[in-house]
C-alpha cells in the first residue's frame, strides 16, 4: 500500500510540474544520505524520503462499513485504520548546473506549488489499492513534521543540511477481513393490535 502512495505522488509531480522540469528530473525515494544519488538516479532529482509512518488515532473509527452487492449479498467490515505517511522532500540539482543552489530552490518552489494546490490527493491519480479508498486522502504541506531536529537528522545521515519540504498524507489501511452480514432486511413490520373486522 505504501508503494501505491509512492507511485501516486510520483504521478502527481510528473503531471503537474512544468513540462520542462518534469521531463528532466528523476524522482527517487532513497535515503538522502552522503551517498545520494544512488545508482540509477541522475540529478536533477527530487527525493521523497518516507521517514515516519504512524496511526492517526484522532481519525480512529470503530464503526462497521456495510456493503451491498448487486447479487443481494451483504458484507460488513471494520473501518480502515488511518495511517499518516510523512515525507521529507529534497531537490538535487544537476552537477553541471552553473548555480546549483539557485537550481535547487527553483525545483523546490515548483514542488511546493504542486503540493499546496491539493489539500487532498486527486482521486483520478490514485494508484493500486488507493484507487478504491474513500474518503479522499488528506495531505498536509509545509507543517512541522515528526522529526525532532533537522540538524540531528542530517548529522545522523552523514550528509550536509539541505532545504526540505515536510509533506504528510493520511491513507486508510484495510486490516480487517469482510464478514457476511446475512440477508438484507427488505420488510419492516411494526407489531401492534389488529383491528377487529367484525
Amino acid at each position: 500500500m505504501i508503494h501505491d502512495l509512492d507511485k501516486t505522488l510520483e504521478t502527481l509531480l510528473k503531471q503537474e510540474l512544468p513540462t520542462t522540469l518534469a521531463g528532466q528530473v528523476t524522482i527517487s525515494f532513497a535515503t538522502p544520505d552522503d551517498h545520494f544519488p544512488p545508482t540509477g538516479v541522475s540529478p536533477p532529482a527530487i527525493d521523497l524520503f518516507l521517514y515516519d509512518v504512524r496511526e492517526n488515532r484522532e481519525l480512529r473509527n470503530n464503526e462497521w462499513v456495510v456493503d451491498r452487492e448487486s447479487d443481494g449479498k451483504v458484507t460488513k467490515k471494520r473501518s480502515p485504520v488511518r495511517v499518516e505517511c510523512s515525507y521529507l522532500i529534497t531537490a538535487w540539482p544537476s552537477v553541471s548546473a552553473p548555480n546549483p543552489i539557485q537550481d535547487e530552490h527553483r525545483i523546490l518552489s515548483e514542488i511546493m506549488k504542486v503540493l499546496l494546490r491539493h489539500s487532498t490527493i486527486p482521486s483520478e491519480i490514485l494508484q493500486g489499492e488507493l484507487a478504491k479508498q474513500k474518503p479522499d486522502l488528506p495531505a498536509v504541506t509545509l507543517q512541522p513534521g515528526h522529526l525532532q531536529s533537522l540538524g540531528e537528522f542530517w548529522q545522523a545521515l552523514g550528509g550536509k543540511p539541505k532545504a526540505a519540504l515536510n509533506y504528510k498524507v493520511t491513507i486508510g489501511v484495510e486490516v480487517h477481513k469482510p464478514m457476511e452480514a446475512g440477508p438484507p432486511v427488505t420488510d419492516k413490520r411494526i407489531p401492534g393490535k389488529q383491528k377487529d373486522e367484525s
